[in-house]
C-alpha cells in the first residue's frame, strides 16, 4: 500500500506522474453507542481504502477523523462535529493541495452517511475552480446494491449496528464492549421527514448490534474491499469522453 504520509516528495510526484489516484478516507468521531468506539467510522473508511491500495498500488491520503455528525447532536459524549461549510473547506483545501502535487483524479471514500452533502459540495467547487480534476465521491455501505442491503439488514438507517459492529469485532475486538450492546429498532421506517437521533434512539444505536460475529465481519470486509478495488481500477483506466467535432 502507499501511505501519502509515509512517501516522500519524490515518490509522491512518481506516482502522481504515472497516474495513480489519489484516495481521500472520509470518517467521523462520534457516538456509537455504549459498544462501539467513536473511531469507527474512520477505521473502517481507512481500512478499507488501504487494502484495496494493496492491490492496485494508489495512494491514500492521512484520513479525515472528522466529519458532519451534527445529527447527533449533544445528547451523548463522543460526538466531535464540523459544520457542513468547515467541512466543505477543509475538503476544498485538501483537493487543491493533492492536484498542486499532480494528481488529476480523486476518490472520496466514506464511512459516515451525512457526510454525504458536505463531500458532493467540495466536490462542486473543486470541479468549478479545477477543470481537469476528475474527482469521485463513494461511500463503502453502498458500493453496491447487494453491500447495501446487508448493511442494512437489521436497520434501513443503520448506526453501530450489527454489520458495524461485526466489523470492529474482526479489525479491532479492543474497540468492541459486547456485553454493553443494546438493540433498537429503526423508527424511522415509513416516515417521510427527517429527525436527528436523540429521537429515534435512546442509547444512540439503531439495529441489532447484539448479533454481530467476527466471522460476518470479515466477510462483508472482503467485499467492501473487493469492490472498492474494481473500482478504483475503473476508475484510473478511465478516459474523458470524445466528444464529435464542431459542425
Amino acid at each position: 500500500m502507499a501511505r501519502w504520509a509515509t512517501l516522500t516528495l519524490d515518490e509522491i510526484g512518481a506516482a502522481a506522474a504515472q497516474g495513480k489516484l489519489a484516495i481521500l478516507p472520509v470518517g467521523a468521531t462520534e457516538q456509537h453507542g455504549p459498544h462501539l468506539a467513536t473511531g469507527t467510522d474512520t477505521l473502517l473508511a481507512e481500512h478499507v481504502s488501504l487494502a484495496a491500495s494493496e492491490r492496485t498500488g494508489d495512494v491514500v491520503l492521512p484520513a479525515l477523523a472528522y466529519g458532519c455528525s451534527l445529527g447527533h447532536t449533544d445528547r451523548w459524549p463522543g460526538t466531535l462535529s464540523l459544520l457542513p461549510a468547515t467541512m466543505i473547506a477543509l475538503l476544498v483545501d485538501l483537493g487543491r493541495w493533492t492536484y498542486a502535487s499532480g494528481f488529476r483524479k480523486l476518490v472520496m471514500v466514506n464511512g459516515h452517511a451525512t457526510n454525504g452533502p458536505p463531500c458532493q459540495s467540495a466536490i462542486l467547487q473543486l470541479r468549478h475552480e479545477l477543470p481537469d480534476l476528475r474527482p469521485r465521491f463513494v461511500s463503502i455501505f453502498d458500493l453496491t446494491p447487494e453491500i447495501a442491503a446487508r448493511y442494512s439488514e437489521d436497520a434501513a438507517d443503520f448506526h453501530a449496528n450489527e454489520a458495524e459492529t461485526s466489523m470492529l469485532l474482526h479489525l479491532a475486538a479492543d474497540q468492541v464492549r459486547p456485553a454493553r450492546a443494546v438493540d433498537e429498532p429503526d423508527r424511522t421506517v415509513g416516515r417521510v421527514l427527517q429527525y436527528a437521533m436523540p429521537s429515534v434512539t435512546r442509547s444512540g444505536v439503531i439495529g441489532a448490534p447484539s448479533t454481530a460475529t467476527a466471522s460476518r465481519g470479515a466477510e462483508l470486509l472482503d467485499r467492501l474491499v473487493d469492490a472498492l478495488a474494481e473500482l478504483l481500477g475503473q476508475a484510473r483506466a478511465e478516459r474523458d469522453p470524445e466528444l464529435p467535432a464542431q459542425p
